[in-house]
């Protein structure tokens, strides 16, 4: 039987997205299914039933008539979401443990590297000056994860056996061993209010666009051994209210944060969290996809489907993941 085509179309500019790297990768899974790099003119679009994507154009994905499941090869939907022509069909999440381990490091990373002062201790090394400051242990410092999906629930779990307090904030109600879960706009604030270091894994939805802002930031803790609380943003740059961050970092508000993404990717050179001292960057790098490991699981699915089985990681449109 001829296997209905899986279509390519990958908008990237960086090396790991190179769409010529995801076609060979998916060459050598897909096995004798045509899998076609758009843009492509030599096919026709009712060969088309399957579309593996990063951040395709509005409309583009309306043009195959006999779609029958989108795959998203990063973590975040809200770009596709937000197309009022997307079909009518799954659309499913990256869900690998390649992915969420390196969630994972990025985030235990940045909290360890807040909590050992490495800020003050580089800036330190370039005045050349040796005065080490306390240093508190794991166990004095309250990290809240908001969002306990996969990647916050696994990152939770590694902060707490490093000896962090570690709580988690949902949508929804979840329990995870060992780790104290709040829910609901009810219990947010006394979420924050016991947390020192904020890090931020959410989805990005109407709910949630800007729910980094001088409101939220006002709740954290005050009385913790920082001096003053930290943000770390890995979720999608529509969380964050951008000027209120960098207002709070200047009052003392926030006394520091790491951020891996902004409302506006590349980063604008003229933008002020470049050259913040109290902003570590990074380029939309935590979770940076394998295309090894995302092919073959796309591939796996797709097999899957066509035998009968259900597609894993379907996004809920009512609730935008």
């Amino acid at each position: 039987m001829n296997k209905g085509a899986l279509a390519l179309l990958i908008h990237g500019g960086t090396e790991n997205w190179s769409p010529q790297r995801w076609k060979g990768r998916f060459d050598d899974v897909c096995g004798d299914r045509r899998v076609l790099l758009l843009p492509d003119a030599a096919f026709d679009p009712a060969d088309v039933h399957y579309a593996a994507v990063w951040k395709p154009a509005p409309g583009e994905l309306a043009a195959f008539p006999n779609l029958r499941a989108i795959f998203n090869l990063g973590a975040g939907v809200d770009a596709l979401m937000a197309d009022s022509s997307l079909p009518k069909v799954p659309l499913v999440r990256v869900a690998v443990g390649d992915l969420t381990q390196r969630m994972t490091e990025y985030v235990t990373l940045h909290v360890l590297m807040h909590h050992r002062q490495e800020l003050y201790l580089r800036a330190s090394q370039r005045e050349k000056r040796w005065q080490p400051k306390f240093q508190w242990p794991a166990n004095a410092i309250s990290v809240g994860v908001m969002g306990l999906g996969a990647l916050g629930s696994d990152a939770a779990e590694v902060l707490k056996r490093i000896g962090f307090r570690v709580a988690g904030w949902s949508r929804s109600a979840r329990r995870i061993e060992g780790i104290e879960c709040f829910h609901g706009q009810a219990q947010l604030a006394p979420f924050l209010a016991r947390t020192d270091i904020l890090v931020c894994l959410l989805p990005l939805t109407p709910d949630t666009r800007h729910i980094l802002n001088r409101g939220l930031f006002a709740q954290l803790n005050r009385d913790g051994p920082l001096g003053a609380p930290v943000l770390i943003n890995a979720g999608r740059g529509g969380l964050q209210n951008e000027a209120d961050i960098l207002s709070c970092l200047d009052d003392g508000t926030l006394g520091a944060a790491s951020l891996d993404v902004f409302a506006m990717e590349p980063l604008p050179a003229d933008s002020p969290f470049w050259t913040h001292p109290k902003v570590v960057l990074t380029p939309h790098n935590a979770a940076d996809t394998d295309p090894d490991e995302i092919s073959k699981y796309v591939a796996r699915q797709i097999e899957r489907f066509e035998a009968g089985a259900a597609l894993d990681n379907v996004v809920d449109p009512a609730r935008g993941y």
